[in-house]
């Protein structure tokens, strides 16, 4: 099964939960288990709230764009903005590492991305904005799982 999917919307932190219960519906026909949902909603909130509150600043003006596509069991996505950029991508990509410390932001996103995807990486240009690609892979369901 192959399918794709294109999600914009204003950078405001209200539209977090959309992008991540949008891409969670897009994702219901590979039969995800209930931690790979978890992880993957996860990795897409934290990919959708970087952009938001570090590539715009929670501007309410600004879009932030998804991309999606799923081919047989894997899911392949970017969440690109067009904002401030990462000054050093091998740093902000350091565990404990923000730029936010005044808003409580712990400097995990990046590392819980990580840790919940087969592969992530981080494009970043200052001024230019910031793509983050990831692939997770959902493990097929077999007929005598669903049937207990």
């Amino acid at each position: 099964m192959k399918n794709e999917m294109t999600l914009s919307f204003v950078a405001i932190e209200e539209n977090e939960a959309l992008a991540r219960m949008a891409m969670t519906c897009f994702i219901t026909p590979l039969d995800p288990t209930l931690e790979e949902i978890s992880e993957f909603k996860t990795i897409v909130s934290e990919a959708v709230t970087n952009a938001i509150i570090h590539g715009y600043d929670c501007d309410g003006v600004s879009m932030v764009k998804i991309h999606a596509v799923i081919d047989d069991h894997k899911i392949s996505m970017t969440v690109q903005d067009e904002g401030n950029g990462i000054f050093d991508v091998e740093q902000a990509m350091e565990p404990m590492f923000t730029t936010k410390p005044l808003m409580e932001r712990s400097g995990m996103g990046f590392t819980i991305m990580e840790s919940f995807s087969d592969h992530l990486s981080v494009e970043s240009s200052i001024g230019n904005g910031t793509i983050v690609r990831f692939e997770k892979t959902f493990s097929p369901v077999s007929e005598v799982s669903r049937m207990r």
